[in-house]
Order: structure tokens, then C-alpha cells, then sequence
């Protein structure tokens, strides 16, 4: 018989045999560091997209009244007549939806027309909101939106969602386009639109006082009170909520004050305010 052929060892075993143990351990524990790193950055990090839901709880903020959600093409075909009637959040009704429009300068969400039309039909303030693209012009952006989505005297106003700078924008350059988007629109609709962006964003792009004059809507998630010390107007604190009506998930907002406040905060203000309470 022939003797058995014995296999070399790969570089690496044989790197590992003539390796101190406490070189080994290092080594281990670096790459064990890089993996931790790589999940927090993905799933745990405010710098992220958007934080995700590790453990699918919602958290119910204490002492707001006014409660919403947003919503796009991701929750699909909604029953507005199960949402209207048994759609409650922290045992108060759903008060406003803030509704995906369009994104860059070419993409209209796929369920906006419906949605918008849908929400106001079925008694809910709504909004629209425009998420900024890295690819495309602030003023290519607005003009988009703008030609795309027709606001009314009790809508909110325009939202802008910011969560990106582009790599190859400097950051004074970033602030002058969006602030080109929100002049221009703002001109549109005569209302400042609203920000939407997670705090550390606004804290590292956004500081400019010149942006404290736009309504802000924070996205801050599994935390019992928002980390930003400035002024703010909606507060979306999960995106893990379930309602009737919806398939799926969908983000829970509150708004920082009464209905009144919401109300008034719409276009067209106290008028429209009138004009409720003529039509209850």
C-alpha cells in the first residue's frame, strides 16, 4: 500500500502555531471589536439611516395628547375605514399623517395620490413631505415637489426629510441647498416648511440658527424624552407601531403641543381654525 499523503497546513494555521498565545487573544478580540462596531453602526447608531427596532417595543411617550404616523408606498394598500375607526395610539385617536410625496427631482411615491386624498377624505390633518436626494439639485428638488403636490387651506405644511449630505458637498455648500429648497418652497406655498431629520444630523449639519426659524420634526427613537434642547414641533419615536387598517409597521409621531397648536400651525392658521368648529 501506499503511504497516506499528509496536507500541508494553510499559511495562516501555520502563522497561528508559531504565534505567542497573547498575540492570538489580541487578534481574536480585534476582530470581535470590528463586528461590534459594524452592528452598532448599522443597527444602533442615530448616524445610521434610520435607527431600527432591535427588540420590536414601542415606547409611548409621557404627556403628549396628539398622536400621528407617516406613512409611503412600504405600507401598502391602507384600510382607511378600519384606520379612521379603530386606529388609536396610547388610547387617543391618530390626529395627522404626514404622507411621503416625492424624492429627488423624478420619483413620486407610487401611493401618494391615493394616500393624500385618502387621509383628508377620512378626517385626518395631513402633510406632505419631500426626502432629499444626493444626487440632484435643491432647486431641481423643490420645483419637483412643488409641481407634484398641491397643498390646501388645513394642510401642514411642507416637510422637508433630510437624513444625507453628499460626500463631494462641503458643508457650508450643503446648508446653502437646502436652504435654497426651503426658500423656494416657502415662496410656493407661504408657509416655512417643516425639517425632518434625527437630531445628530441637525446637530452636525443643521446648527445654523438660520435653520431655528423652520418647525422641526426629530427623529429620536427607544429613548424616554428627545436629547435635542432646542425648539421642536413633532417627534416620530418609533418604527415599529401597528395599527388596524395597516399591514406591517408603521412610524408613530407625536406633535408638541394641543390640537389647537396642530391646527393652527396648518396653512391658513386661525382661519382654518374657524372653519372647524363652523363644520362641527
Amino acid at each position: 500500500m501506499s503511504p497516506v499523503a499528509h496536507k500541508r497546513p494553510s499559511v495562516f494555521v501555520r502563522l497561528l502555531q508559531y504565534m505567542p498565545g497573547w498575540a492570538v487573544w489580541i487578534g481574536v478580540a480585534a476582530i470581535v471589536a470590528v463586528y461590534v462596531y459594524f452592528f452598532y453602526y448599522m443597527f444602533v447608531s442615530p448616524y445610521g439611516f434610520r435607527w431600527r427596532a432591535l427588540y420590536g417595543d414601542v415606547s409611548y411617550p409621557e404627556g403628549y395628547e396628539i398622536h400621528g404616523i407617516d406613512i409611503s408606498h412600504h405600507q401598502g394598500d391602507i384600510d382607511w375605514t378600519e384606520l379612521r375607526d379603530k386606529g388609536v395610539i396610547n388610547k387617543s385617536p391618530i390626529r395627522f399623517i404626514m404622507i411621503k410625496a416625492t424624492e429627488g427631482s423624478t420619483q413620486i411615491d407610487e401611493n401618494f395620490i391615493d394616500n393624500f386624498y385618502q387621509a383628508r377624505e377620512y378626517g385626518f390633518t395631513r402633510g406632505a413631505y419631500h426626502f432629499y436626494s444626493v444626487h440632484t439639485s435643491a432647486r431641481q428638488q423643490a420645483a419637483f415637489f412643488i409641481k407634484n403636490v398641491k397643498l390646501e387651506n388645513g394642510d401642514l405644511p411642507p416637510v422637508l426629510d433630510v437624513e444625507h449630505k453628499p460626500k463631494n458637498q462641503s458643508d457650508a455648500d450643503f446648508k446653502a441647498s437646502v436652504l435654497a429648497w426651503l426658500d423656494i418652497v416657502e415662496r410656493h406655498y407661504g408657509v416655512k416648511p417643516i425639517i425632518y431629520t434625527y437630531y445628530k444630523f441637525k446637530m452636525r449639519y443643521l446648527s445654523d440658527p438660520v435653520f431655528n426659524q423652520y418647525p422641526y420634526w426629530i427623529a429620536h427613537y427607544y429613548v424616554d424624552k428627545v436629547e435635542y434642547k432646542g425648539e421642536w414641533k413633532f417627534w416620530q419615536h418609533t418604527d415599529v407601531g401597528k395599527l388596524p387598517g395597516i399591514k406591517g409597521n408603521v412610524d408613530f409621531n407625536i406633535y408638541n403641543g394641543s390640537y389647537y397648536d396642530l391646527r393652527k400651525l396648518t396653512i391658513g392658521g386661525v382661519e382654518q381654525i374657524g372653519e372647524d368648529a363652523y363644520a362641527e
